[in-house]
This record gives structure tokens, C-alpha cells and sequence, in this order.
């Protein structure tokens, strides 16, 4: 039987009530889960952190713009049966002239075409009960590919190439499968309707506090408040890219390596601030606000 237990997060993660029932209902109707939000906001982890928390075996297929249902599934090596097929047939040579000695074909037999066979991420996921599969960030690929996944989401098996192996799992054994999107492209609908659906909205304040604390649980409450108030103040900015959780979980790694002090002065000086801010733009505009500021400071506190 497929694991449904209602999961809500680790030691290193936080699981929203709603994304927890999402999940959850997701595994119990053996359908996947398809996760939106902007990045960094830990749609990623999720499989990640489920599978290691319940010790699961983990499938991961990262898409791209080349990605197609061949990589995903299975591929049927041609060059390795042919080159094997040829070895069969030196072999038989040697043998009529009575030579001991064969040519190998590492363990592969030409009559056995599944021998041939390299199965992706999604076919090992459906052969291994009590797995995890994570289809990260399918926006990046042709369009061409979820409508090709519909099928096999449907039916809830594969054929493998040229061999004809089917592999096919019931709706109670069905692994956890969780699809990332980032939004760059619209999904098809169809596709959309044959997973359960949720997206995550960017944490409030409070519960990135609760995000924090899960990686970081010996922080300074001090170091937290002053990083967290910058924080939401850049992403108040209107950026070409604001900063996200992983961005910001980054920032705090770097400054708590500093005394409680230290650390505070760093965040309000925004040292470090390559670590939020990713294009040139951006931190350009926030070098000439800092700039004005120290001005504005130094003319206030200027003589009269």
C-alpha cells in the first residue's frame, strides 16, 4: 500500500497546513501533485525533504528544453544491441573454427531485448514501491512533454521501447509524484486536470520566522529581526527579481558567521547583498538608494 499518512514537515521543513492537504490528498487519490509559485519558495524541497524524512527512495527529473518522454521514461540502446548482435555473430565464427575464447557482451543477450533498455526516473519510480518522483520545474520544457506525459498519468503505466515491457502501477501503490512549476509558460489544461493542483504563496513575515528557525534553530532573534525587516523591505521594491527564501537563508548562513554585532551592522550596510539581489539593475538601483540614505544621514547629522 502507497503511504498516505498525513505528512506536515520535518526537522529541516516547514509544510503549510495547505500544502500538507494538498499533498495528502494527492497520495491518497495516486494522482501527482502539481506545485506553482515564484522560486525559492520550496516546492523543490518538498519531495526532497518527504523522502529523506520517511527514508523513500528518490527520483528526480530536472526538465529543460530538450526534454522529452525518452529521457523521462525509457530509452532503447541501439548502438550498444548492434554492437552485441555483432558479437554473437564473431562468436558463432570462432566457435566453427573451433577457437575456446569469446568476445563478451557484458551479461546482455541480443534475444532479450529488455536487456537493452535504459529506464529513466519514471519508470525506475513505478518499479520501486514507496517511492518519490519529483518532475522539477516543467514550464522549462516543450510544450509537447506534459501532453505526452497524459497518458501514463491516466493509465498509470509505461511501455517500455521495443521491448514491449509494461510497467504499470495500481492507484494505492502509485509513488509520490511532485511537479514544480515556476510559471514561465502556462501548462496545458488537460494536463493540469490530471493532478491535484496547489500553489504556494511567499511566506508572511511570521512563518518565515518559523523557515528560519528549521535551518538555522540557534540564530540570534536579533540577527533574524534586522535581516527579515530588509528583506521584506527589498521585495516591497517592485525588483526585476526579488529576493526569495533560499536567497534569504543564504544571506543569514553567511552573517551569522559574524558575532551578534557584527552581524547586525552587516545586514544594515547590505553586505553580502549579492546574495539576494541577482540582476545589475537591481542592485544598482539599491547602491544608489543606500547612497542617498547616507547622505540624507550625513546631512542630518551635519552641523546646523
Amino acid at each position: 500500500m502507497a503511504k498516505t499518512e498525513f505528512w506536515t514537515g520535518s526537522e529541516k521543513y516547514l509544510c503549510d497546513m495547505e500544502l500538507a492537504q494538498a499533498f495528502h490528498m494527492a497520495r491518497v487519490l495516486g494522482m501527482p501533485l502539481l506545485i506553482e509559485g515564484e522560486p525559492g519558495t520550496g516546492k523543490t524541497e518538498l519531495p526532497i525533504q518527504y523522502a529523506d524524512d520517511q527514508n523513500l527512495e528518490l527520483f528526480v527529473y530536472a526538465t529543460g528544453s530538450k526534454s522529452n518522454v525518452e529521457q523521462f521514461v525509457a530509452r532503447f540502446d541501439h548502438v550498444k544491441y548492434l554492437r552485441d548482435s555483432q558479437i554473437e555473430i564473431l562468436n558463432a565464427q570462432r566457435e566453427e573454427k573451433g577457437l575456446d575464447s569469446r568476445l563478451s557482451t557484458g551479461g546482455r543477450d541480443p534475444e532479450k531485448l529488455a536487456d537493452y533498455v535504459a529506464k529513466g526516473p519514471a519508470a525506475r519510480a513505478y518499479s520501486t514501491p514507496h517511492s518519490v518522483l519529483l518532475i522539477d520545474e516543467i514550464d522549462k520544457a516543450p510544450r509537447e512533454f506534459p501532453n505526452d506525459l497524459l497518458y501514463a498519468l491516466s493509465h498509470r503505466k509505461f511501455i517500455m521501447p521495443e521491448s514491449e515491457e509494461v510497467i504499470e502501477v495500481s492507484e494505492e501503490d502509485m509513488p509520490a509524484i511532485i511537479i514544480t512549476s515556476n510559471r514561465e509558460q502556462e501548462l496545458p489544461t488537460a494536463f493540469k486536470g490530471r493532478c491535484i493542483y496547489h500553489y504556494i504563496h511567499f511566506p508572511e513575515p511570521e512563518m518565515m520566522r518559523d523557515i528560519v528557525s528549521k535551518h538555522y534553530p540557534s540564530i540570534e532573534t536579533k540577527i533574524v529581526d534586522v535581516a527579515l525587516d530588509i528583506f521584506y523591505q527589498l521585495r516591497k521594491l517592485g525588483l526585476e527579481r526579488a529576493p526569495t527564501t533560499r536567497e534569504l537563508l543564504n544571506w543569514l548562513k553567511y552573517v551569522k558567521t559574524y558575532t551578534t554585532e557584527e552581524a547586525i551592522e552587516k545586514i544594515q550596510k547590505l553586505e553580502g547583498i549579492g546574495a539576494l539581489i541577482k540582476t545589475q539593475t537591481d542592485l544598482e538601483r539599491i547602491q544608489k538608494m543606500v547612497l542617498k540614505n547616507q547622505e540624507d544621514y550625513d546631512r542630518r547629522s551635519g552641523p546646523n
